[in-house]
């Protein structure tokens, strides 16, 4: 009996140390590690009040909250919001294999449309690209663009975001708007050979034109610390070239 112990200790050890879950419910007043990125205009304001994260955009450009680390790989990413007010044209982001200003995010948005010489079509949409989010005009590269209503504005949200190699599913409240879709990056066309592999990178959340709370943010997988927060090394810390990051 002694010995079954010993085995299934190890055995639980041996699962323990392959998986991690990190937890953030901002309970604490600061947000410690981390960072804002921003692509163009100045940064949003950010603030944990009743141990919600409340965040603010009035500005058409994207701002993201990241964290993690370069080197993590297959992982699943999920949080809740809560849109309070929506201040113009606008959307809220989940992003994951965050590198510099690289990354791989689904939103939920109202672009305006152009094609040709047809009229622009201003219609809510979800997305999932990846890219930069350096300003200026930038290729992207395109997993699922289709019509899907805007996030209720004073109810609660669930997004999730799971990555395993070059296949990214996205979920909104449980039901799977994106199915397992592999990330095609056409390399023999020029605008596409500065881009990276996305085979690793941490995590980000955000958006634009809109004032939200989010909480609950949440991250599993073989790669992340299972140790309640993000144990960063200076090796694999995040970086942004763009903007300023803003740490808390």
């Amino acid at each position: 009996m002694k010995f079954i112990g010993i085995t299934v200790l190890l055995l639980f050890l041996s699962f323990s140390a392959s998986a991690g879950t990190f937890l953030e419910t901002f309970d604490g007043k600061k947000l410690e590690g981390w960072q804002e990125l921003w692509g163009d205009k100045g940064p949003a304001v950010w603030e944990v009040i009743d141990d919600q994260l409340r965040a603010e955009s009035r500005e058409a450009y994207t701002h993201l909250l990241i964290t993690g680390d370069s080197t993590w790989e297959d992982y699943t990413f999920e949080l809740d919001v809560k849109p309070l007010k929506k201040h113009g044209i606008g959307g809220i982001s989940i992003a994951v294999r965050v590198k510099e200003t690289w990354l791989v995010r689904c939103s939920i948005f109202d672009p305006v449309i152009i094609v040709g010489d047809k009229p622009a079509i201003h219609e809510a949409r979800m997305g999932c690209f990846a890219g930069s989010l350096r300003p200026g005009p930038r290729p992207m590269a395109q997993l699922v663009f289709q019509p899907y209503p805007l996030l209720k504005l004073n109810r609660w949200a669930h997004l999730k975001l799971s990555v395993e190699g070059n296949i990214f599913t996205f979920w909104i409240n449980g039901e799977q708007v994106m199915e397992p879709t592999e990330l095609l990056i056409f390399r023999q066309i020029e605008v596409f050979n500065d881009f990276p592999d996305f085979r690793t990178g941490g995590v980000g959340f955000g958006l634009w034109n809109y004032t939200a709370l989010f909480d609950n943010i949440t991250v599993t997988g073989d790669s992340i610390p299972n140790n309640g927060g993000f144990a960063v090394t200076p090796q694999g810390k995040l970086a942004a070239t763009w903007g300023e990051l803003k740490r808390f």
